[in-house]
């Protein structure tokens, strides 16, 4: 993963932000729009491609484009700087191999303790109970 390569294929669009903000809002387009094509980019190899196509399956579009927004402050720049940092956040969560999961069995002391709990369990309910008349 190549993250110059990356910021470089970003398209960013900025558009007029909701919320409360006077006279001001109105005016400017504080919000930032962030889409990156997965499959035109170049700063991914073609596996790294496959496995964000199926971690970020259901963020992206139908045309395989992850749109990300940033509204928090009142800049511009500040916005954009934010988006930047989430996508390359997301895009690392995404790329992370899933660790190998092992098959173990249950060692001989651990059936052992297993099997006397039991047994004291079932002996302290046997107590409870009446005695045969």
């Amino acid at each position: 993963m190549d993250q110059e390569q990356l910021l470089k294929e970003l398209n960013f669009k900025a558009v007029k932000s909701s919320g409360p903000g006077g006279q001001h809002v109105n005016k400017t387009a504080s919000k930032v729009e962030l889409q990156f094509d997965v499959w035109e980019s170049s700063g991914i190899s073609e596996e790294e491609k496959i496995r964000v196509l199926k971690k970020l399956k259901s963020r992206l579009t139908k045309e395989n484009i992850l749109i990300l927004q940033s509204d928090e402050s009142r800049s511009q720049h500040k916005n954009k700087e934010l988006v930047s940092q989430r996508f390359l956040i997301i895009l690392k969560n995404a790329l992370k191999k899933p660790k190998i999961r092992k098959k173990t069995r249950p060692s001989k002391a651990s059936k052992m303790k297993r099997l006397k709990k039991k047994k004291i369990n079932s002996e302290k309910k046997a107590y409870r109970k009446n005695p045969l008349k």
